[in-house]
């Protein structure tokens, strides 16, 4: 029996009102019943308001960090793909999903399962036609193996819909999709698709391409019955990540631990919250400001940066082969400007965060504590990973503007 098994409650507060409910009056009845809702979503809202900076170190963009490049993706079926959508959506679809490239919904995007910005088009809601040209857009887009990891994530979020008995919330298209500005192979544009442990953000122009900001989670992070038995995420990130700490020097361990426990009495009220737990930049975060912490790659033998972009490949597994390379080789070039930091115990049975932080990238993996489980404390089978491109390369902002 899988370890999550023995945390399935199926009397839980949280699993008694997802069944029977749709995602409108799922959300709405949260909102009624569950004060941290309201109060997350007032935080939100403030957020989202705020002019789009990025995310940096100390409040100052650091510029020029994102060349334009040849990244030898295939716009032109990408674009194909996207046109297909377009032809499939009613007309009052296309008034819900199509949006310039500038609209303030392109920073809308959440990983819960409420439905509490309802832009775009849900994909539980579309007939075949259009969800199957989504589906192609994001297969065209994608790297093979990227594609497989955006399907597996929605499988998976099926799959805790069928154990609570609440699918009309929780399935396989309960995401939501919306284009930005007109797809060209010239001009640029994008597309977005969020919802529960699924978000993915892209921007194209010409052959680049840019999928950040990305959220991929999933509660269990295991497929233990069904047609898609077997099916798990976040080995490799979980593996690879203890690896690195585990093979620190016992002095360096020490450094890169800046919390002992994954809800430590030390933190600071900032740095801990019931929905994000240990996670700083995830959605509506466009701004945050987040300092280094840890130990940085200067400090260690060149054997931990081969071992860290290992780790940092298969947070980036969305992108199309050239467009890692381009990605890995920037990344390098700063690579005496990027930290490691963890959070809890690092035993192979610890659960724990951790973060990759450099100018350029950063990279957080956290395990949760229980949502629709019912465990309390964090456990390796509820996973989130955030991607972000800091100073202001996220949506590929630093491209549109210069």
């Amino acid at each position: 029996m899988a370890e999550f098994r023995e945390w399935l409650d199926l009397s839980s507060p949280q699993v008694q009102r997802v069944q029977g409910e749709d995602a409108v009056s799922y959300t709405d009845k949260l909102f009624r019943e569950v004060p941290l809702v309201v109060e997350m979503n007032q935080k939100w809202d403030q957020l989202w308001k705020e002019p789009f900076k990025g995310l940096t170190t100390d409040g100052s963009v650091i510029p020029d960090l994102y060349p334009v490049q040849d990244d030898n993706i295939l716009i032109a079926s990408i674009v194909q793909a996207a046109n297909s959508v377009v032809m499939a959506l009613s007309e009052v679809e296309k008034d819900r999903c199509l949006r310039p490239l500038d609209a303030p919904e392109r920073r809308a995007w959440s990983n819960p399962e409420l439905y509490v910005h309802r832009f775009g088009v849900r994909l539980d809601e579309v007939n075949q036609e259009v969800f199957s040209a989504v589906r192609q857009l994001m297969k065209s887009t994608l790297s093979a193996e990227g594609y497989e990891k955006a399907c597996t994530a929605m499988r998976i979020n099926g799959f805790l819909g069928r154990l609570v008995n609440g699918s009309k919330v929780l399935n396989e298209n309960s995401y939501n999709i919306l284009l930005f500005g007109q797809p060209s192979t010239v001009d640029p544009w994008g597309w977005s698709i969020y919802g529960h442990h699924l978000c993915l953000n892209v921007f194209l122009h010409k052959r680049q391409i840019i999928i950040s900001p990305t959220f991929t989670g999933a509660e269990p992070t295991t497929i233990d019955s069904g047609p898609f038995q077997g099916s798990r995420l976040f080995e490799p990130e979980e593996q690879l990540g203890l690896r690195f700490m585990q093979r620190l020097p016992s002095q360096l361990q020490v450094k890169a631990q800046i919390y002992k426990e994954m809800h430590d009495p030390a933190m600071p009220a900032w740095r801990f919250n019931p929905a994000d737990q240990r996670h700083i930049c995830g959605a509506f975060q466009d701004n945050r400001i987040v300092p280094y912490e840890g130990v940085c790659l200067t400090e260690l033998d060149p054997s931990f940066t081969d071992l860290l972009l290992q780790i940092v490949r298969q947070f980036l597994l969305y992108l199309p082969q050239q467009a890692y390379e381009n990605r890995r080789r920037q990344i390098l070039k700063h690579s005496s400007e990027t930290y490691f930091s963890w959070i809890g115990g690092f035993t192979d049975t610890d659960p724990f965060y951790y973060r990759i932080q450099s100018p350029v990238i950063v990279c957080e993996f956290d395990h949760h504590s229980g949502v629709f489980l019912s465990n309390s404390k964090p456990a390796k089978f509820h996973t989130h990973t955030i991607v972000r491109s800091p100073n202001a390369g996220d949506y590929g902002y630093t491209l549109i503007n210069s």
